[in-house]
């Protein structure tokens, strides 16, 4: 018996077949038998992520869900940083009730363009910490939609579809591995909207489709880095940091943000000396990522740096290294073994004048001599 729901199915089962030939294959720059696992391990990262974020989503009943984990890592995800979103609608009104949960900085976006599971067209607002109300417990409640208040309150714009929060944390270990700091969120809507309908045809398939479009938004309809022009604070020139710049209403950025973001290339005996300083401001670190936005191992790694876990030159500055073992320096960045990847640096409500981090290629044996 043919229903929707079936013909949901068979068309999730040609895109995961249409991603396997063509996402994870030459067409994307892919070219050897370990860049097709990675797709493939990514691949099973973003299903379960669309799974759990846009097959059964209501946005009169919404839920806040934990986006990324240390298993299910997905679009630029951060070791210090810890993500929960639900779907929203301009159609109705809600309270959201959170806690600080000692994070250095909390905010709240609004996203459009997600209602089908797609990915966010556009940010349409940002609330940080600085601008809400917040107990001496770190307790607040914000509004979403209905009429304007004077304090934690955000408008839901027409578009408004999807609303994100961000905490960041910077500890000595990675906060997103450590289940006692993840927040205690819930969202909840203020309209009358009595019980769902129970699951039919027509609801099951709608939610198989948002599943598609969540993994397609992910993979076959975000071109290769090198076919199309990237944000700012993107380079395609490996080993040399573009200057932080904000994201703008860039989907998915996080508008309190300074972002710079370029790939590292090096050999078996090769190293990255990168120096700098840390801005003034409320949050910093960097992450490795590999070529498909995921974070590298950061439960037994050390994958990423923020400013509590930099050791300082004596004049303030940082020298750090990515390596694929570890210089005994300090400071490391371990690579996996990854000749190729992504140096994420991210920056929260800086003040004055971001140093743009300067890179040397050298040999790992000459380390000691670098820079």
């Amino acid at each position: 018996m043919q229903t929707d729901s079936r013909s949901a199915l068979q068309e999730l089962i040609a895109t995961l077949t249409e991603v396997d030939e063509r996402w994870s294959s030459e067409e994307w720059n892919l070219h050897s038998p370990q860049d097709i696992v990675g797709s493939h391990r990514a691949l099973m990262h973003i299903m379960e992520a669309a799974l759990i974020g846009y097959f059964e989503q209501d946005p009169a009943r919404p839920d806040l869900r934990r986006i990324v984990t240390p298993s299910r890592k997905l679009t630029g995800d951060n070791p210090d940083a810890i993500y929960f979103d639900a779907p929203v609608s301009a159609d109705y009104h809600y309270v959201m009730r959170g806690n600080m949960q000692g994070a250095a900085y909390f905010s709240v976006t609004i996203e459009e363009g997600t209602q089908d599971g797609k990915l966010a067209s556009n940010t349409a607002g940002v609330l940080n910490d600085t601008q809400l109300d917040i107990d001496a417990s770190g307790n607040f409640t914000l509004y979403l939609g209905g009429e304007p208040r004077e304090r934690n309150w955000m408008a839901l714009t027409p578009g408004a579809s999807r609303v994100t929060t961000r905490h960041y944390f910077e500890h000595r270990q990675p906060a997103a591995k450590d289940p006692a700091l993840e927040p205690r969120m819930q969202i909840e809507c203020l309209d009358s909207v009595g019980p769902p309908s129970p699951p039919d045809d027509a609801a099951v398939a709608q939610g198989i489709r948002r599943v598609i479009n969540a993994i397609r938004g992910r993979t076959l309809d975000m071109p290769p880095m090198a076919n199309s022009e990237p944000p700012p604070f993107v380079a395609l020139t490996p080993n040399a940091f573009p200057a932080p710049v904000r994201p703008g209403d860039f989907g998915l950025a996080a508008a309190d943000a300074h972002y710079s973001m370029a790939p590292f290339f090096l050999g078996p005996d090769e190293a990255l000396v990168i120096t700098g300083r840390w801005p003034q401001c409320r949050f910093g670190n960097v992450c490795l990522w590999n070529r498909f936005q995921q974070t590298l191992e950061y439960r037994d790694r050390s994958t990423s740096l923020n400013r509590s876990q930099t050791a300082l030159e004596p004049d303030g500055s940082f020298r750090m290294v990515i390596a694929h073992e570890d210089p005994g320096t300090g400071n490391w960045l371990d690579t996996e073994g990854n000749p190729f990847g992504m140096v994420f640096w991210r920056f929260f409500l800086a003040e004055g004048e971001i140093e743009t981090p300067a890179a040397e290629v050298v040999k790992f044996a000459d380390l000691g001599n670098a820079a």
